[in-house]
């Protein structure tokens, strides 16, 4: 049951705008791709929908299409977007790079397999040494986002990151399973909002941008 606690931190997690290389099919990871003129206006968007909400603070992945877009959705605020490796995309490794269909061909048997694992045996899965499990990506992610919490009680926060990112801390918290939400799902420049103390994780909303 949700605490009744007046220093709970509101997070909006976004993901950034559509790159070169979404639109190309191919697996950035930890590489970086520059938005394209439809992911600047996925994040204007974005940044429209959420002008009434009065930000404390923003927080972005180091990676430049995170950033860019925090800026974008930021608008005119006199905020500092405060960077962090902990907020990035999945590491896929010597994949990154190359096409999306081809990673999917290449490790289907491993994705067939998935299907017939529980919710929890899925998340120790890895495709490669170099390519991070579930379980890698959200213990980072989950963290930072906790850090976050303990030092913004009370305070609204924007946290932008990626698809990835944001997908898998849905399926951890509950919101939904993998089959409901498969990989690649999680839209540009959406957004979901989440009300944390610092432990628990309670998803409010969870939208789609606007193009």
């Amino acid at each position: 049951m949700e605490r009744e606690n007046q220093n709970l931190c509101t997070l909006y997690l976004v993901r950034h705008g559509e790159t070169e290389w979404n639109k190309a099919g191919i697996v950035m990871g930890q590489l970086d791709s520059p938005l394209t003129q439809t992911g600047v206006e996925q994040a204007a968007a974005t940044a429209q929908e959420l002008k009434s909400i009065n930000f404390d603070a923003v927080f972005s992945s180091d990676l430049y299409r995170a950033s860019r877009t925090a800026e974008i959705v930021k608008l005119e605020r006199q905020l500092m977007v405060q960077t962090s490796k902990a907020l990035r995309e999945r590491a896929f490794g010597d994949w990154q790079g190359r096409a999306v269909a081809e990673y999917r061909k290449n490790f289907q048997h491993l994705f067939d397999k998935i299907e017939q694992l529980s919710e929890e045996e899925r998340k120790g899965i890895k495709f490669a040494d170099n390519i991070e499990s579930d379980e890698e990506v959200i213990g980072r992610f989950i963290t930072r986002l906790r850090e976050i919490a303990v030092a913004y009680p009370g305070k609204t926060v924007l946290v932008v990151t990626h698809g990835g990112c944001i997908r898998t801390f849905l399926i951890h918290a509950g919101y939904a399973t993998r089959n409901d939400m498969p990989a690649g799902s999680f839209p540009n420049a959406g957004y979901a909002k989440v009300i944390t103390d610092g432990i628990d994780f309670f998803i409010r909303e969870v939208k789609g941008a606007k193009k």
